[in-house]
């Protein structure tokens, strides 16, 4: 399994193109996390990645999550919602593999990519990779409104 993590730098240089927002959403940058999964032929490996992050509702609730599936030409919310995304202009800006290869990319509230996997990913190892995050521990610490 092909796994990126990208979250540990400490010093971020927004004009290198790996750590720069990601366009298309935009819509989500500094309120959600974006986890968007890139559906396979079959549909087998992103059926089972959408069905173990949906078995957990609160856990991407209290995270902020957004999910997205793009299958062939059309980008769906699967949890949360999100105005209309160029699936093509998403695979683009994502780096993803041609259509109908399964792909997972994890996309951080400041927008910039996080972690990218091949192979779907527990929903453990994926909040741990969340919950490790500054931002995330920040948020852990602040009192609710």
């Amino acid at each position: 399994m092909s796994k990126t993590l990208l979250y540990g730098a400490t010093k971020v240089d927004e004009t290198n193109v790996a750590y720069a927002a990601i366009a298309s959403l935009e819509q989500f940058q500094w309120k959600n996390r974006v986890f968007v999964i890139f559906s396979d032929r079959d549909n087998s490996r992103a059926a089972r990645q959408e069905n173990q992050l949906l078995a957990d509702r609160p856990a991407l609730d209290e995270r902020d999550m957004i999910v997205l599936k793009v299958a062939g030409n059309s980008v769906k919310p699967v949890f949360g919602s999100a105005e209309p995304i160029a699936a093509e202009a998403l695979r683009t800006e994502l780096d993803a593999p041609d259509a109908g290869d399964f792909h997972a990319v994890l996309i951080g509230k400041d927008g910039t990519v996080k972690l990218k996997v091949s192979e779907p990913v527990s929903n453990g190892e994926l909040f741990a990779i969340i919950d490790s995050m500054p931002m995330r521990a920040a948020e852990a610490v602040k009192p609710d409104n």
